[in-house]
């Protein structure tokens, strides 16, 4: 058991590294797995809707589609968490990509 939450939490951090600075895809399957629970993570509203915002960002329509629905069930002080949250990690990549 210990094995398969490392496996998952290796998982997860290889697909932050990629959706950090990727396509819209891959900023929409993370918020997926946020969302959904996705490979043994909790489910975390406020990570799912910044990862679907930064899709949206991107060009995704279904990143706008699934930020609107997760946002129907946050209350406003974790949309303004996951739009800080958002916005930091377009400031930080901007600042390694420079």
């Amino acid at each position: 058991m210990g094995n398969g939450i490392k496996s998952a939490q290796f998982l997860m951090e290889a697909r932050l590294s990629r959706a950090a600075y990727g396509s819209a895809d891959e900023c929409y399957d993370l918020g997926m797995a946020y969302c959904c629970g996705d490979g043994g993570m909790p489910i975390d509203l406020i990570e799912a809707h910044k990862w679907f915002n930064l899709a949206a960002l991107r060009g995704s329509e279904e990143g706008q589609a699934m930020r609107a629905e997760i946002a129907e069930e946050m209350t406003a002080r974790e949309i303004a968490e996951a739009q800080r949250a958002a916005r930091a990690m377009i400031a930080a990549t901007q600042l390694r990509a420079a």
